[in-house]
């Protein structure tokens, strides 16, 4: 079989240098029957091995038939349902081949977007590089939003996936922009709601700032695609080289870079994301006149050692609270804890776990209040403080817990002459009786 090469140069020689057909087989060495077939044909010859055919042929129209009914029917279901045992693999391939003859498509549409409409959010998970504490690699949650008209990238990381955190990143982001658009499109993140039910803290949040949260239907990432390609951009431009000290560190070397990130030329749409930027906040609605609650809130009665739990670690509040309800509040930075509207605990947000976060102001706060319970005990042999000469102290009467209970006191019959009743005692003396009123 003549070779690709000598089937072009054949054809350069007869064409362009009019070389006749006895010279180029004398010039190359070969029959001049092969040089006729070479400039006879027009493609370049090609090698093809009869196929030898399959033992999955025979069973191929019972594969079909299957996936007719059942077009999502596993290969391993196929292969037990048809008694096949050869390999797994040749089967596999087969069933990948035919299977899409039978699954209805689901096409996916160029999506074209317009000013303000949608801001597309997700979470990227970087490599655990981030100290927060002694001998703790963190991997933060980065909040990624972009605009889908402008390509406008926005992002901070946040402690943790929950939804108070995440309102609160959100809330971050979106004073940034200084503009609220008619949408945010999430996935099926737990901490913003699943399956088109959204959190009480998520659907608060979208009625504060008047804009809704759509989730994207379960393993359709088409829907969100303009924030995925900018978890991928984060990843490859925003995090090779670089160390952090902290999370505040990371989200201030974030902060810097990402106006830089914004003036990339978008394919897509032919300009810069800080081109389109102006036209795409102009159509967007504008920061509500009340913020939104955002971050945690709760309400805990302060117990004896004086600490609250949030987020998995434990903060110090003023002792002189104790016993008292306190209401805490955690945001993204800063612990607070109020008591009747006085501030009562102030720390900054750990974002590592199973910490114990102290002021020492609370812990001499505490020194002093044991030392003063302890002379207390000591002086009066009381844990707590006595009643004060001149202080009236009401005593009930005994006669009202046996009203309370249900009982009274009836005398017995006096007893006979002959000292033989059996309620006569020594000296015919009256023993009294309880006798139980049911009402």
């Amino acid at each position: 079989m003549i070779t690709v090469e000598n089937w072009a140069e054949i054809r350069r020689l007869h064409l362009s240098e009019d070389m006749p057909i006895k010279a180029i087989a004398r010039r190359l060495g070969v029959a001049r029957n092969t040089v006729r077939a070479a400039l006879a044909a027009a493609e370049p010859p090609r090698y093809q091995r009869p196929a030898k055919g399959s033992s999955l042929d025979a069973l191929e129209p019972h594969i079909c038939a299957l996936l007719a009914e059942f077009p999502d029917m596993p290969a391993t279901v196929i292969a037990e349902r048809l008694e096949y045992t050869g390999a797994s693999s040749v089967l596999r391939a087969r069933v990948a081949v035919l299977r899409p003859r039978y699954r209805p498509a689901d096409p996916a549409d160029r999506t074209t977007y317009a000013a303000g409409e949608i801001v597309q959010c997700d979470l990227w998970f970087p490599a655990a590089v981030v100290p927060v504490g002694p001998g703790q690699l963190l991997a933060p949650p980065v909040l990624t939003m972009v605009s889908a008209f402008s390509r406008w990238v926005m992002a901070t990381a946040v402690p943790s996936r929950t939804t108070g955190d995440l309102i609160a990143g959100m809330w971050v982001l979106l004073k940034l922009l200084g503009a609220v658009p008619k949408m945010l499109v999430w996935d099926n993140e737990p901490g913003i709601g699943q399956h088109q039910h959204l959190t009480v803290g998520a659907r608060s949040f979208a009625g504060t700032l008047g804009t809704r949260i759509w989730q994207a239907p379960a393993r359709d990432p088409e829907t969100k695609g303009v924030v995925e390609r900018a978890n991928g951009f984060l990843q490859t431009s925003f995090m090779p080289g670089r160390t952090f000290t902290d999370p505040a560190d990371f989200n201030g070397q974030l902060t810097d870079w990402l106006p830089r990130a914004n003036q990339r030329l978008v394919r897509t749409t032919g300009q810069t994301p800080a081109a389109l930027i102006t036209a795409d906040r102009a159509a967007m609605a504008g920061l509500p006149p009340v913020p939104p609650r955002v971050g945690w809130q709760t309400q805990v009665r302060l117990g004896r050692d004086y600490y609250v739990r949030v987020a998995g670690n434990d903060y110090s509040v003023d002792p002189t609270v104790i016993g008292r309800m306190i209401e805490v509040s955690c945001g993204l930075d800063r612990m607070q804890a109020h008591c009747a509207g006085q501030l009562v605990a102030d720390h900054q947000r750990s974002w590592a776990r199973a910490q114990n976060v102290t002021d020492p102001a609370h812990v001499a706060t505490a020194k002093g209040l044991r030392q003063a319970f302890q002379t207390r005990q000591r002086t009066t042999g009381q844990p707590t403080a006595t009643a004060r000469p001149g202080d009236v102290v009401a005593r009930r009467a005994l006669t009202d817990y046996d009203t309370v209970f249900g009982l009274t006191l009836q005398p017995e019959p006096p007893a006979s002459d002959a000292g033989t009743g059996a309620g006569a005692g020594a000296g015919g003396r009256m023993k009294p009786a309880l006798t139980v009123v049911r009402s």
